[in-house]
C-alpha cells in the first residue's frame, strides 16, 4: 500500500496547534475519548458523529483554536478516506459476489462433506477463515450462522463446539488482516508496509485462531451447553440458484488479492531494488488497489457469470454491496480526523516522554491503548484507529517488520473483551439464542484469548525480528 506517513498527514502541522503542557495533553485526551464514549453509550449517538464532536472536544479541551481544529479534522478526514476508502469498497463489492452467487455456499458445503466428527470444528475455523478475507465481520456472521446452526443440528453437535471455531475465525480475520477497515487504517497511520503486514498477520493469526477457536470451544460447549435454536435458522442466499461457482475457483478469487499482495511483500524483500523489471511489475499488481480491483474483475466472471447473472443483475449486486458500506467509510473517516487532531495537538510528543519515562515497550503500549478504548466505546474499528493515531509517533525509526508489528498489537488490542457496548455482541446473543452471561463466558472470553495470545505471538515475533 501507498503509505501515508504522519509526517505526510500532518504536513500543514509540523508544530502543534497548541502549546497545551503534557498533563493538559492528557486530561484533553481522556476528556475527548470520554465524550465519545458517553455519546456511543449514553446517548447512542451514531459513531461518525460521536468521533467528530470528541474531535472538537479533544481540540477545545487542549486550548487550541477552533478553526485549527477543525482544519486537522477535516484533512486527517480526507486523507484517510483517500488512503482506504477505496479499498474498503472494492473489498465490500467482492464479498457481495461471493455471497450472491453462492460462491461462500460452495466453500462451505464442499468443505463439509469432507469434514466430519473430531474434524468438524477445525472445517469451521478453515471456512470462517477463508470466507472472513474479503466480507466485514457482521457479514461474515450473517452468512455463517445458518451453517453453524445447521451443522450443530444435523450431526447433534453441541453449539459452541461449531459456533466458537467459526465466531473466532471471522473475528481473527477482522481484527488482524488487511484488507478489513481497522488495519487497513492502522497500516495508513503508522506508516507501515501491507504486504509485510499481511505477511506477519497470517503467521500471528494461525496460532491465535486454533487456540481461540477449536481448542477453547471444547471447554466453552461445557460452560454453556445448548442446542441450535430451531427459529434461528433462516435460508441460505444460494437456495434460490439454479447453479453456482466451482469450489477451486471460488477459493482461487478470494486468495488472490492476498497472493498478489504477499507476491509483492517476497520479492520486495528478496530484491530489494527498485529499478528491477520484476519487482517493477509486482510494486503495480501487488498494490492493494491493482490487487482488490483484479479480483473483484476476475470475480464477476468466475463468481457472477459462474452463477449465471445476467449484466443487468452483476450491476444490481455491485450497487447493493455499496449501500451499507456507507456508514463505515464515514466512522473510518471521522477516526481518521479524530487522529489527525491528536496528532496535531502534540499527543505523540506526549506519548513518546510516557513511553521513555516509563520504559514500556512500543508494542505492549499500543496494545494498552487499543485494550482501554475497546473496552470504552465497544468498536474494534474505533479503537484501532484512535490507538493508531496515539502511537503513530512511535513508529518514527522502526524497521519495516517492527511498524507492521506495531499494527498487529493496536489490532489485537482492538478485540479485547467484547461486552454489552459491542454491536457484535447482541449479533451472537441473539443468533445463538443465550442469555448475557452465556455470551460473556463464550463470546467475550474468545475475543479475550483471541486478544492476549495475539499479542503473545506478536511481542514473541519482535524478539525475532
Amino acid at each position: 500500500m501507498t503509505s501515508l506517513s504522519v509526517e505526510t498527514l500532518a504536513a500543514d502541522a509540523v508544530e502543534p496547534i497548541t502549546s497545551a503542557g503534557n498533563a493538559q495533553l492528557g486530561i484533553a485526551v481522556l476528556a475527548g475519548i470520554a465524550v465519545i464514549v458517553l455519546l456511543i453509550t449514553k446517548f447512542k449517538l451514531h459513531a461518525f458523529l460521536a468521533l467528530t464532536i470528541g474531535s472538537l472536544a479533544l481540540g477545545a479541551f487542549a486550548g487550541a483554536p477552533l478553526a485549527a481544529t477543525i482544519k486537522s479534522f477535516t484533512t486527517g478526514l480526507g486523507a484517510t478516506v483517500a488512503g482506504v476508502g477505496v479499498l474498503i469498497a472494492l473489498g465490500a463489492i467482492l464479498g457481495k459476489l461471493l455471497a450472491d452467487s453462492g460462491g461462500a455456499d460452495q466453500i462451505v458445503d464442499t468443505i463439509l462433506a469432507r469434514a466430519s466428527g473430531r474434524a468438524m470444528p477445525w472445517a469451521m475455523v478453515l471456512i470462517a477463515s477463508v470466507i472472513g478475507l474479503p466480507l466485514f465481520f457482521e457479514v461474515g456472521i450473517v452468512l455463517l450462522i445458518p451453517v453453524v446452526l445447521m451443522v450443530a443440528k444435523r450431526g447433534n453437535y453441541s453449539l459452541m463446539r461449531i459456533g466458537i471455531p467459526a465466531l473466532a475465525g471471522l473475528s481473527v480475520m477482522h481484527g488482524l488482516i488487511p484488507p478489513h477497515p481497522g488495519p487497513l487504517v492502522a497500516i495508513d497511520a503508522v506508516g507501515a508496509n501491507l504486504g509485510v503486514t499481511l505477511a506477519l498477520g497470517l503467521v500471528v493469526a494461525i496460532p491465535t485462531v486454533i487456540i481461540a477457536g477449536p481448542v477453547f470451544s471444547r471447554y466453552a460447549a461445557r460452560w454453556v451447553d445448548i442446542p441450535a435454536p430451531e427459529h434461528m435458522i433462516p435460508t441460505r442466499p444460494s437456495e434460490d440458484l439454479e447453479k453456482r461457482p466451482g469450489f477451486g475457483v471460488t477459493v482461487a478469487t478470494v486468495l488472490l488479492p492476498v497472493v498478489l499482495m504477499l507476491v509483492k511483500a517476497l520479492v520486495d524483500i528478496v530484491v530489494d531494488d527498485p529499478e528491477n523489471g520484476v519487482q517493477k511489475v509486482t510494486d503495480v499488481i501487488g498494490s492493494p488497489l491493482i490487487a482488490l480491483l483484479a479480483a473483484v474483475i476476475v470475480a464477476l466472471f468466475t463468481l457472477g457469470r459462474a452463477a449465471g447473472f445476467s449484466k443487468e443483475r452483476l450491476s444490481s449486486t455491485v450497487e447493493k454491496s455499496l449501500a451499507p458500506i456507507a456508514g463505515v467509510l464515514l466512522i473510518v473517516g471521522a477516526g481518521g480526523g479524530f487522529k489527525q487532531t491528536l496528532i496535531d495537538i502534540g499527543v505523540g510528543q506526549m506519548i513518546l516522554d510516557f513511553s521513555e519515562n516509563w520504559s514500556i515497550p512500543a508494542l505492549l503500549l499500543a496494545w494498552l491503548i487499543a485494550v482501554a478504548i475497546r473496552l470504552a466505546t465497544g468498536s474494534a474499528t474505533v479503537a484501532t484507529i484512535s490507538a493508531a493515531g496515539l502511537v503513530a509517533p512511535l513508529a518514527e525509526g522502526m524497521s519495516t517488520g517492527e511498524t507492521a508489528l506495531l499494527v498487529l498489537a493496536i489490532g489485537a488490542g482492538s478485540l479485547f473483551f467484547s461486552h454489552v457496548n459491542d454491536a457484535g455482541f447482541w449479533l451472537v446473543k441473539e443468533y445463538f439464542g443465550m442469555t448475557v452471561g452465556q455470551t460473556i463466558k463464550t463470546w467475550s472470553v474468545m475475543e479475550t484469548i483471541i486478544s492476549v495470545v495475539g499479542i503473545v505471538f506478536v511481542l514473541l515475533l519482535s524478539l525475532v525480528l
